[in-house]
């Protein structure tokens, strides 16, 4: 079996390869999309481009990861253009991007069942390597695609460089961030939520102002809509480019199902059982996950833990499926005593037992915690009352006690949560127990804006602004750009960086960085440079 080259010897062949990915922006897999989402003439299924939703990898290990695609030849008319039929589609693993060092293939076996989504997980692979990947099917072959797999757990690592990104709504504009994350030399993609929206997109595609298919218009409550949501999200270029070039771990928030609901409702919704079951079991079809990761029992495990050699460990958190309604109320209320109930959880207890004992276990340099809603506090009115929003950490404090309190108690190492969903920049201080004056700062929470929820309009930043003064463990606040968050972990500091584009209007965005912070080993909370 062919080794695969080292990192430091192929960084080469990875920059071209991530250049000429993320230039064409998955021309080469969106080029089989008609124009941007018209009907595919009704042709031979033989003929028809199976793999129009692209190609993704992630949940990777030391010694695999997940392979994914779809067969949608006809992704928005009814079965597809797959005719309701099981089949195998084939995929091979090589050394190189020319695909000529073969070191794993092999044939999946696809169903209606799942839409015929493919989650190959592919293992025996070195650690530490980049590798390419290709499917195949009825004679139609996918772009060659990257990805690579982790150090294995206790070996010594420089670093780590990850991109984080939530908030994606089509309708809101464009995926610029995507070009340059997929034209970016990193070694992972965090997906903290919102990757689907749930309500009505408009004939023109809102700010994107170009055709949507009749069929992906609708707020999704069925099973076939929420596939035909996230085929049109798929079909965006930038997200596919993104996809091809990098390994993602996902999680999700609230709007690939509701708006703000806490396990099985919603305000002003009794039991969004089996809407939650729908969506829940779409996410699965459309994300690189692995096989424990299936719906059962109208649920799906998405909580999972990643090692980075000696350097890190990366926990993602499921925040909304076992969650307790917020006692206070939803959204915007008052404090009240009854969310300070020790019975009262946001992650579920067997999720938040798994956490707390794998922070405890960790031996990781910095240990990141993949979170989808904030975990600072954001005291809304001062001195003038207790005005918070329950939908996040706020709204279930005493969990949020436990944890902290844990991280200071059992000597968790530079804990850092990097967070998503509030469509704004935050660069937090963590503190052991934000209802008592002179708590000290326990970990760093970096909060990223949106890739494109809220356009280009000016909306937080009017609307948090005049809040900030009254949070001093903010450190830094942005309400009105759109971008996504460059992390370097190294083993002495960890940096990161905002990075914005000047628009969402439109593809050819330009990309700067806003600001930038780092993190000093052993020293929590983040100072600008």
């Amino acid at each position: 079996m062919s080794i695969p080259t080292p990192r430091s010897a192929a960084s080469l062949d990875r920059r071209r390869f991530l250049t000429a990915v993320g230039g064409v922006a998955g021309l080469a897999i969106a080029a089989q999309v008609p124009g941007e989402l018209t009907a595919f003439a009704a042709v031979r299924e033989k003929d028809e481009y199976p793999f129009t939703l692209g190609v993704a990898s992630g949940d990777p290990t030391h010694d695999g990861v997940v392979l994914w695609t779809r067969l949608a030849p006809r992704p928005f008319e009814p079965g597809y253009g797959m005719r309701g039929k099981t089949t195998n589609v084939h995929w091979r693993v090589a050394a190189d991007p020319g695909m000529t060092r073969s070191v794993r293939h092999g044939t999946a076996r696809v169903s209606p069942a799942l839409g015929h989504s493919v989650h190959v997980e592919v293992d025996g692979l070195q650690p530490d390597r980049e590798y390419y990947y290709q499917f195949r099917y009825h004679g139609h072959y996918t772009p060659v695609a990257r990805t690579r797999t982790l150090p294995a757990p206790g070996t010594a690592v420089n670093d780590l460089k990850f991109a984080f990104v939530s908030c994606q709504d089509y309708s809101s504009g464009y995926y610029p961030s995507y070009r340059f994350i997929a034209e970016d030399d990193l070694d992972l993609v965090v997906h903290l939520g919102d990757y689907v929206y749930e309500g009505t997109i408009g004939a023109n595609g809102g700010n994107r102002r170009t055709p949507v298919p009749a069929a992906a218009r609708p707020a999704p409550r069925s099973l076939d809509q929420w596939r035909m949501r996230y085929a049109l999200y798929k079909s965006d270029p930038d997200l596919q480019a993104a996809h091809a070039a990098h390994p993602f771990m996902v999680t999700w928030d609230d709007h690939e199902v509701v708006n703000d609901y806490a396990n099985t409702k919603a305000n002003r919704q009794p039991d969004i059982s089996a809407l939650r079951a729908a969506a829940y079991q779409a996410y699965y079809e459309h994300q690189p996950l692995r096989r424990r990761s299936i719906p059962v029992d109208r649920g799906l495990t998405l909580y999972r833990r990643i090692q980075y050699g000696d350097l890190a460990q990366l926990d993602m958190l499921d925040g909304r499926q076992y969650r307790d309604v917020p006692p206070c109320g939803w959204g915007e209320a008052q404090a009240c005593a009854a969310a300070y109930d020790p019975k009262i959880t946001m992650l579920g207890q067997p999720q938040e037992k798994w956490l707390l004992d794998g922070l405890a276990a960790s031996t990781a340099r910095w240990n990141i915690l993949g979170n989808n809603v904030m975990a600072a506090r954001l005291d809304h009115d001062g001195n003038a009352g207790e005005l918070l929003w329950h939908d996040a950490c706020d709204g279930f404090p005493a969990a949020r006690n436990r944890l902290t309190s844990h991280i200071q108690d059992a000597g968790v190492r530079n804990a850092v949560f990097v967070t998503g969903d509030w469509h704004s920049t935050f660069v937090n201080d963590i503190k052991r127990d934000f209802d008592t004056p002179g708590s000290p700062v326990v970990a760093t929470e970096f909060v990223g804006t949106s890739v494109s929820t809220n356009g280009d309009g000016a909306v937080y930043g009017p609307y948090y602004g005049p809040m900030i003064g009254f949070n001093p463990h903010i450190k830094f606040f942005d309400g009105d750009r759109r971008g996504h968050v460059r992390c370097i972990v190294g083993r002495d500091q960890w940096r990161t960086d905002l990075q914005m584009v000047d628009t969402v209007s439109r593809r050819d965005a330009r990309l700067y960085t806003y600001a930038s912070f780092v993190v000093d080993d052993g020293v929590p909370g983040a100072r600008q440079v």
